[in-house]
């Protein structure tokens, strides 16, 4: 089971934190997968879920490739990780039942599971049947953790 803490969560949403660097590194150094919102501005890569907080050079996502999961936030950030030489995980989503991340992962939308092999996203929402998928992605990951 692949285990996300989304935007850096691991214990419920702490919202001055989310997308954090050191709060991500921290979510990561307890053996999750992260997911963070990504902006790609005026040659610089952001990270922020509603806004671009945080910026961050692009050996900060190379140091992290096995342990983040990329949300695009705008186009452009699509167009940079398609780009790269490097193999991230990347993807893009709005409302959509289910989106393919670029490592062909199925993400799904909240309150749809259950749908066989997904990573189910925030399933604590709807208290979604998570039996059939590969990963969940949530503020409160550590419940899952076996």
């Amino acid at each position: 089971m692949k285990l996300i803490a989304h935007r850096g969560n691991v214990d419920g949403p702490m919202e001055s934190w989310e997308n954090e660097p050191t709060y991500i590194d921290l979510a990561i150094s307890k053996g999750y997968g992260v997911e963070v919102d990504v902006r790609y501005i005026n040659d610089t890569l952001h990270l922020g879920h509603d806004e671009p907080q945080y910026g961050v050079d692009f050996k900060w996502f190379t140091d992290r490739i096995a342990n983040i999961w990329v949300h695009c936030k705008n186009i452009e950030a699509i167009n940079f990780f398609k780009a790269s030489q490097w193999d991230f995980n990347y993807f893009w989503h709005e409302t959509d039942t289910i989106t393919l991340t670029s490592h062909n992962d199925i993400w799904a939308y909240p309150g749809k599971q259950p749908i066989k092999g997904s990573i189910a996203v925030m399933p604590e929402m709807n208290n979604d049947d998570v039996s059939q998928c590969v990963g969940i992605c949530s503020d409160y990951i550590m419940r899952y953790k076996k």
